[in-house]
């Protein structure tokens, strides 16, 4: 079973947190089912940036981003080479280790 580890986020998670998932699962989800609030304005489904992580370690062994994921992720903020929506980045057989980027772009939250 692969292990996420979430790197300190000072609102989301403040000390960091290691849960170990299934294979098969979003990030976003297995975040959510262990208590880590990441914003998801769009509800999942792929049409806001809110849920924008950056992979540390581990990248290789997620499934492939498709092109709606990928437009969307040009607007995310803090974008990098390693970047996915956590509600899209489905977790593999390998750990990962995952930032959640200091700011997110959501219109109707302005407190991040």
């Amino acid at each position: 079973m692969p292990q996420i580890v979430f790197l300190p986020h000072e609102v989301f998670c403040p000390e960091g947190d290691a849960i170990d998932v299934m294979s098969g699962t979003s990030i976003l989800d297995a975040a959510l089912d262990n208590g880590i609030e990441l914003e998801h304005a769009c509800e999942k489904v792929c049409s806001c940036t809110t849920c924008h992580v950056i992979i540390r370690e581990g990248f290789e062994s997620l499934n492939e981003a498709d092109e709606n994921e990928e437009d969307m992720l040009d607007k995310a903020w803090g974008l990098e080479a390693e970047s996915r929506l956590s509600c899209q980045a489905i977790v593999g057989e390998d750990d990962l280790i995952v930032e959640i980027p200091k700011y997110t772009i959501n219109l109707a939250s302005e407190n991040h």
